[in-house]
């Protein structure tokens, strides 16, 4: 596939093509860290090395705001997520992420090996800090992939222009025009407690009815779909969401959730939206902190693509 998604209007947007894409069968989220020998100089080759591996569509990469100010460069409001606390303990975590490689496709096996080759390419500068396996849930013939839970996320996605308009920077520089902000959090979902609801009352957490997807105006002012409702917003928050279901085994115990992922022109859609989940505008908590809770918080920069390869001229490469 070309690296530039075209329009209705012939316009061109250079970005990571996986971005746009439907969520796939299997994917991986590689996270690394900057090694303590690491300089600038081996940051970049290291950097370099890996464009041969990253496509934009089978790896998407995202570059955390430490890595962009090791390398002496800046991106354009690019910044650390911020930790946010809510009405009655509610607390919404900053875990700072270096750089994120999402591995998409249908085959485990190759995502392994994948894995293993872009470790390689970024030594000695990079070292694997921890990885989380994720998977397309719900039917294969619905445009949208569910939660766990059974409901479908991502109804409100933007699409076609709209979703481009959304998820990418347009009409600035060379450097930045294609490339997307993503807020990444991993959220853990409480099982028990989420089946210990009712139908209605699950439905009015969500905002949605399980059977058909049908959004519920009589829902209450803490659900989520009202809660998040982009247009509502001022101005309205569009963001493009590619979130996937996760799971960890260990120890015969499983835990799992929702590895959220939300993409957009600038961080400032999805960070009021997070604000009025936590209850920060109103004192109203989204009712998702009912039975789950985020684990981590980043902010990361994914570069434009050029010639089929990333364009991380912003960054001096």
């Amino acid at each position: 596939m070309q690296n530039a998604i075209r329009t209705t209007h012939s316009t061109t947007v250079a970005c990571q093509p996986g971005i746009l894409q439907p969520i796939p069968a299997v994917a991986r989220y590689v996270f690394f860290r900057i090694a303590e020998t690491a300089d600038a100089a081996s940051l970049q080759a290291s950097l370099t090395r890996m464009k041969s591996l990253v496509d934009g569509e089978s790896t998407v990469a995202a570059l955390g705001p430490q890595l962009v100010n090791r390398l002496g460069a800046e991106v354009p409001r690019l910044r650390e997520f911020p930790a946010l606390s809510g009405p009655e303990g509610l607390s919404v975590p900053s875990t700072p992420a270096t750089l994120l490689l999402w591995l998409r496709g249908s085959d485990r096996g190759d995502q392994v090996n994948r894995t293993r080759a872009l470790a390689q390419l970024l030594r000695p500068a990079f070292e694997v800090e921890h990885i989380v396996d994720a998977f397309r849930h719900g039917p294969v013939n619905k445009a949208h992939a569910h939660d766990l839970t059974g409901y479908e996320d991502g109804t409100e996605n933007p699409e076609g222009e709209e979703a481009e308009a959304a998820a990418f920077v347009q009409g600035t520089t060379p450097q930045m025009d294609g490339s997307s902000f993503l807020a990444n959090q991993r959220w853990l979902h409480d099982y028990e407690q989420f089946e210990s609801f009712g139908t209605l009352e699950r439905d009015h957490i969500m905002g949605r009815r399980l059977s058909d997807n049908e959004e519920l105006e009589d829902a209450p002012e803490t659900a989520h779909v009202k809660r998040t409702a982009q247009e509502s917003f001022d101005p309205e928050a569009f963001v493009l969401r590619r979130s996937m279901p996760w799971l960890h085994s260990e120890g015969g115990r499983d835990a799992s959730g929702l590895m959220f992922a939300a993409f957009g022109c600038s961080l400032d859609a999805f960070e009021v939206q997070m604000r009025r989940m936590a209850g920060l505008d109103d004192g109203l908590v989204d009712g998702l902190f009912r039975f789950s809770r985020p684990l981590t918080g980043s902010y990361l920069w994914c570069p434009p693509m050029h010639n089929g390869q990333l364009q991380l001229a912003q960054i001096g490469l």
